[in-house]
């Protein structure tokens, strides 16, 4: 977490998630939207940000193409490994723990702060399927439905909403 808005956040031994409004002390936590230009955009929007998650398989993809990046070097506040975060329908509810609980709302969409980081990271974090869709991989986005204290090496159980399914967008 970072009480600033910053491109990275320190890795932490502990984070405490707060229902309806995030990871205590980031600057992404609140009801309402906190992500700058969404902001400036509509500041009454609801906060669909308030958790963001990166599998480390994304990170283990990028330090293969050259790049040196790390747990919160790319401002996620919570690393995964094992579960295919991207594949997950929107309304996915993540227990992370003993008792913190996310609801996925969507994808974050990369932009050029991440190749003011490292350059060519931008278009590292984004991908094409077979038929030439955009594949948005730099993580999800979620709201914390019920609070806690996450730390590293907790389980990650996800669970589905009710069919049908609805794939994730950029939020």
């Amino acid at each position: 977490m970072s009480p600033r808005h910053r491109f990275s956040k320190a890795p932490a031994m502990m984070i405490r998630l707060i229902a309806g409004i995030g990871v205590e002390g980031d600057a992404h936590a609140g009801l309402k939207v906190q992500h700058r230009s969404r902001a400036r955009f509509n500041p009454t929007l609801p906060n669909l940000r308030q958790v963001h998650l990166i599998q480390a398989e994304l990170l283990d993809e990028l330090n293969e193409q050259g790049f040196s990046i790390g747990p919160g070097d790319i401002g996620e506040n919570v690393t995964t490994r094992g579960l295919d975060l991207l594949a997950l329908p929107t309304g996915t509810i993540l227990r992370l723990g003993e008792e913190a609980e996310l609801e996925l709302t969507g994808l974050r969409n990369p932009c050029i702060q991440m190749d003011r980081f490292q350059d060519g990271l931008m278009a590292a974090t984004l991908g094409h399927d077979e038929q030439g869709g955009l594949i948005r991989k730099a993580g999800v986005m979620a709201i914390v439905l019920n609070g806690g204290v996450v730390t590293p090496g907790d389980p990650v159980a996800a669970t589905h909403p009710a069919a049908p399914h609805r794939p994730l967008k950029p939020v």
